[in-house]
């Protein structure tokens, strides 16, 4: 097991953090949920974490960022910091699907065998989903991601569990823990790691469009 530890960073949605992973025994996690306030607070979490954890940049295996799909602007902020850090300290940078960040979180929580669904919302008519399967406590896609229509989600509702966004305005299972963004990379992210980060960017899914207002 590699013994360096890794930072973790997610600003997906509501919730904004970052982690200092050792492994699930020790580790060290600040988050907040204060809206609108990504952009001003990530660089104090951070380094406050560090602090705690008393690691320096150096001390690190590689810097791990939650890279959607998610809230455009929170991605941008989380990516544009892991990359800063990452080119100053000369470490890799591993991009966590977050998705399946928050599945191996709610996989804790929910019993085996249980489906279950995230639904985060595109824009006030559609929606990022995707379903789960539990299986001895991991996660196996059940449904790929895609985008629906929100309509839609009344219905699944009613079939299995649905976490996010969509469903509860601050639901704070729309983006995952930053533990679980380290836990993904330790776990499957050692092929996704990354020196060079001209071609990492955020997984937005969907064109963002800028629509012009009617006058």
């Amino acid at each position: 097991m590699n013994s360096k530890p890794i930072l973790a960073i997610d600003t997906s949605q509501n919730l904004c953090g970052a982690a200092v992973f050792f492994d699930r025994s020790k580790y060290f996690e600040t988050v907040i949920n204060l809206k609108n306030s990504h952009s001003e607070k990530i660089f104090d979490i951070i380094d406050k974490t560090l602090s705690l954890a008393e690691v320096e940049l150096k001390d690190l295996e590689c810097i791990a960022v939650s890279a959607g799909p998610g809230s455009f602007t929170g991605l941008r902020i989380g990516m544009s910091a892991a990359k800063g850090l990452a080119m100053g300290a000369s470490l890799p940078i591993c991009l966590v699907p977050t998705f399946e960040a928050l599945a191996i979180q709610l996989s804790e929580i929910l019993p085996d065998g249980t489906d279950f669904a995230i639904a985060n919302k595109v824009n006030v008519d559609e929606v990022y989903y995707t379903r789960f399967h539990i299986n001895s406590n991991n996660y196996i896609f059940a449904e790929n991601l895609k985008i629906i229509n929100v309509s839609e989600l009344t219905e699944l509702t009613k079939l299995y569990p649905v976490f996010g966004s969509a469903v509860k305005k601050d639901d704070l299972y729309s983006n995952p823990r930053p533990l679980f963004v380290a836990e993904w990379c330790r776990s499957k992210g050692t092929l996704l790691k990354a020196n060079e980060f001209d071609f990492s960017e955020p997984n937005y899914f969907k064109n963002f469009i800028v629509k012009e207002s009617k006058k």
